[in-house]
């Protein structure tokens, strides 16, 4: 292993020396393991610095579990904004159409779930939770059987209503009879505009009030039109103050001749329309 060699390179033309080398076979075996070595180290390096790694069949991006966490998040929070949004809308329906909304939500002993009222216990606590809430939740527009009725009016300030229809009121807002807006008598095929800009979030055909168009506006308004001949405005379509949205009709069993129906509310109560618009 230790014998030495001489390996000499010279010209096949002139046998002039050019290079020489004294080797032995240790010195080739340590210099071919350095070179080997060396290509390892190599190796390594471009596999875990460098995008290269990524050609290669089944080696996974270490930043792949952090995108799909996040998602994965991104997903359940979309999910839980549509379950939150397509109640919204049912709740919505439900005022529409005058259902109950308390009767619309029911429990799962109700639905026959698990749990039997009828042998639970009412505790003291729970006996001063409800008398509570029920002297909070007295005066609730839905829950309240009596006379009176308080709530807070939004300001007049800083919104600018624009007349959904000139006519005539037949009937004003009265919340003691249950009538959360006003009835207003045009000529027919007169069109019906928005009175603030803002989105549809309600636009199709109800049993009781006909074709019904219900918009979202800023600062928590919501304003309804009911009774049209026709709508001509889809859920989700984004109008501005003035724009035509319905033709006014006599739609709906409740309707008694040609008018539009329409209510303005605030923060989930209804307000008199009379007191920010001109009819």
């Amino acid at each position: 292993m230790r014998v030495k060699y001489r390996l000499v390179i010279m010209n096949e033309d002139t046998y002039e020396e050019k290079l020489s080398f004294k080797l032995s076979r240790m010195n080739v075996f340590v210099s071919l393991a350095t070179l080997a070595v060396f290509l390892v180290i190599l190796t390594i390096f471009l596999i875990a610095f460098t995008p290269l790694r990524e050609y290669i069949p089944g080696y996974m991006d270490p930043e792949l579990p952090a995108k799909v966490y996040h998602l994965q998040r991104k997903a359940d929070s979309l999910e839980i904004d549509l379950m939150r949004k397509n109640k919204y809308l049912e709740i919505i329906r439900n005022i529409i159409e005058g259902k109950d909304i308390a009767a619309e939500q029911q429990t799962d002993a109700d639905k026959g779930g698990p749990y039997d009222i009828n042998t639970l216990e009412r505790s003291r606590e729970d006996s001063i939770l409800r008398a509570e809430y029920e002297r909070q939740s007295g005066y609730n527009l839905y829950n309240n059987n009596e006379q009176d009725h308080f709530f807070t009016k939004p300001a007049k300030t800083g919104f600018t209503f624009f007349t959904p229809i000139t006519g005539i009121i037949t009937n004003h807002f009265n919340l003691e009879e249950r009538h959360y807006g006003v009835d207003i008598v045009a000529e027919s095929n007169q069109t019906i505009k928005a009175v603030l800009e803002g989105t549809v979030i309600f636009s199709e055909w109800t049993l009781e009030t006909g074709y019904v168009i219900v918009i979202q506006h800023r600062g928590n308004f919501i304003s309804i039109y009911k009774h049209n001949a026709t709508l001509l405005k889809k859920q989700g379509s984004f109008v501005k103050a003035g724009d035509p949205i319905a033709i006014i009709g006599d739609s709906g069993e409740l309707s008694t001749g040609p008018h539009l129906h329409f209510e303005l509310w605030y923060n989930g109560t209804p307000v008199n329309p009379e007191e920010y618009l001109s009819f």
